[in-house]
């Protein structure tokens, strides 16, 4: 099934299935398109500024760079690659973009690379990363689509049912975390003696906290490092992954025990360090 995250309800329907036991996100993009040259994802090689997860549809990398405005390419880069520079490197875009449209990602990265200052260079691995980070995240619209998709998950789920998501930097993991907790929090008023049915939760988080790689994941794939995993149930019954967590069992190696009716795995697999 070729389909976005926020699509899940129409896919459902389609297949005229209307309630899930599982639902897994692995958000980002795969190594299989970080290792495509001419997807534009990687900053380590040189290639077409594309980064669009489909290909047939959408504005490239390129487009964005050459024609938004600069006060929104300072804010895609703030708001999507936590960039703090991100007004010093588009300056730069902006006064070589109007000598040359961008096409490729190694002038991009030389760009970046003489416009910061030595101090922004010496930490944080490679400096072109959060702009690609940005960009791509721009031209996928990933963040819109995460809002829609996870809440549209929960509904999806059938009594018992589990999500989980692993995500891979920061925005991704923070909008997860925020859906979660609001789903598994009462919304009883204050100070009553006993939460009446109604305002309990309808979510149990399988998480405490987000789930790191260990050590040993890390070192066999570097590209793990920075995932995070988060989980949650519909409530109703006790399913094999809460009795993992309880008993201090990775959810992940709990869920490979078990797999229940239909599960849905929607988009790419991992991302990161390119």
């Amino acid at each position: 099934m070729h389909a976005v995250y926020d699509e899940l309800p129409d896919v459902l329907e389609r297949l005229g299935i209307p309630r899930v036991e599982g639902v897994l996100f692995d958000l980002g993009v795969s190594s299989m398109q970080l290792d495509e040259a001419d997807r534009g994802f990687a900053y380590a090689q040189d290639a077409p500024l594309d980064m669009r997860m489909d290909q047939t549809t959408g504005i490239s990398a390129a487009e964005v760079l050459n024609t938004y405005a600069p006060g929104e390419l300072v804010r895609i880069l703030r708001a999507y690659g936590e960039e703090k520079q991100a007004k010093r490197i588009v300056s730069a875009v902006v006064r070589e973009r109007d000598k040359e449209p961008f096409s490729n990602s190694a002038r991009l990265v030389e760009l970046i690379r003489d416009s910061l200052p030595q101090a922004a260079k010496r930490t944080g691995g490679n400096p072109a990363k959060r702009t690609f980070q940005a960009l791509r995240i721009e031209v996928n619209g990933e963040l819109s689509v995460l809002e829609s998709a996870i809440p549209a998950a929960v509904k999806s789920l059938a009594v018992g049912g589990r999500i989980a998501v692993l995500s891979y930097h920061s925005l991704e993991d923070r909008l997860v975390k925020q859906v979660f907790a609001a789903g598994a929090a009462n919304t009883a008023p204050p100070g009553l003696p006993v939460v009446p049915e109604r305002y309990q939760p309808r979510l149990k988080l399988l998480t405490r906290g987000a789930e790191l790689p260990t050590e040993e994941e890390v070192a066999e794939n570097r590209r793990a490092a920075p995932a995070r995993l988060r989980g949650l149930s519909a409530s109703g019954r006790t399913s094999l992954i809460e009795h993992g967590v309880r008993q201090g069992v990775r959810p992940r190696r709990a869920r490979r025990e078990q797999r229940v009716g239909p599960t849905f795995r929607l988009g790419g697999v991992s991302e990161q360090e390119t």
